[in-house]
């Protein structure tokens, strides 16, 4: 009893690892290539995690549903939406400074929270979205095991195409952008045009973290998207991986989500009365591990490596 439990959990925190290397690659591809510092990564979560339970599962009287489109279907609907959520906000703030960005993507993703929160007939309220299966449901392959492999083949897929992305001479200009945005503007690329593309993508991205969510863990609520678990989580993973590094924001996510899945394991033990206190010590642990990393590492544990280029044969 005791092996198979520990390997439920460890199946159970390498999936959710997982959907948060999603996220952080999403992240990645604003903040770490273009530079946009984007704290409304929960609202492109929301969008995505929500879109795809709504589509994927039965009819309910308490809010739209009923369709029950299949998991890729479902998965397919979060990217569309989440991508459109993106390209709205993109054209609103593709000119935006990094500080007036922060502000505007935070404020919109706090306006998606109330809104899932408040609007029943779409979300069923705070009262949520119960009964999202997972893919093979019924069939002898519905399993954790399962699920957890079809994440890990997403986040490989992810993976290589940000990563061909970063190598391409798109994400060259994006770099460039980050680096030293006038002089990029003098050689006649459009930064408005690239900052919107990078930021579409990678809420696109998020938008497809957030349906692995929802059919990894079967329901959803609004307080599932607080900012602490889909924006400063992220922002950490990041961060402590490398920004700018694909394979940074991979580790980055199982690192973190380790310190974070350990200290819950640690207040457990505490005395009911510490509770409280505990939960709140682990985010002030997280913050010191932030700061910790910046100090000795800031460039993460996985610094950026920009790829060679190869001179061309004449």
């Amino acid at each position: 009893m005791e092996l198979s439990g520990i390997a439920s959990y460890l199946i159970s925190f390498l999936t959710f690892a997982g959907v948060y290397a999603v996220l952080a690659l999403g992240l990645n591809m604003q903040w770490g290539f273009t530079g946009q510092f984007n704290i409304g990564i929960a609202g492109f979560f929301a969008v995505g995690a929500y879109t795809s339970a709504i589509l994927t599962t039965p009819s309910s009287p308490a809010y739209l549903g009923g369709f029950g489109m299949p998991f890729l279907i479902g998965l397919a609907g979060a990217v569309i939406a989440s991508t459109l959520l993106g390209l709205v906000v993109g054209l609103i703030t593709a000119r935006l400074r990094t500080d007036y960005l922060a502000i505007a993507s935070i404020g919109i993703a706090e306006m998606v929270r109330l809104f899932v929160k408040n609007e029943d007939w779409l979300t069923n309220g705070v009262r949520g979205i119960a009964g999202i299966e997972r893919p093979f449901a019924d069939t002898v392959l519905d399993s954790p095991l399962t699920y957890l492999v079809i994440v890990a083949l997403f986040v490989v897929g992810v993976y290589f195409l940000v990563e061909r992305a970063y190598a391409s001479p798109w994400g060259r200009v994006l770099r460039a952008i980050r680096e030293n945005e006038p002089a990029t503007a003098a050689a006649g690329k459009s930064i408005a045009g690239f900052r919107l593309q990078a930021f579409v993508l990678g809420s696109a991205i998020m938008g497809l973290g957030g349906g692995l969510y929802a059919h990894f863990f079967g329901f959803l609520s609004p307080e599932a998207f607080m900012p602490l678990y889909g924006t400063f989580l992220v922002w950490v993973m990041l961060i402590a991986g490398g920004s700018g590094n694909n394979r940074g924001a991979i580790l980055g996510a199982v690192l973190v989500w380790g310190v974070w899945s350990g200290t819950e394991l640690l207040t457990g033990l505490l005395p009911t009365e510490y509770a409280t206190q505990g939960a709140a010590m682990r985010v002030l642990l997280i913050g010191v591990l932030l700061q910790v990393i910046l100090v000795t590492r800031p460039e993460g544990v996985l610094p950026e490596k920009p790829p060679k280029l190869i001179a061309r044969k004449r």
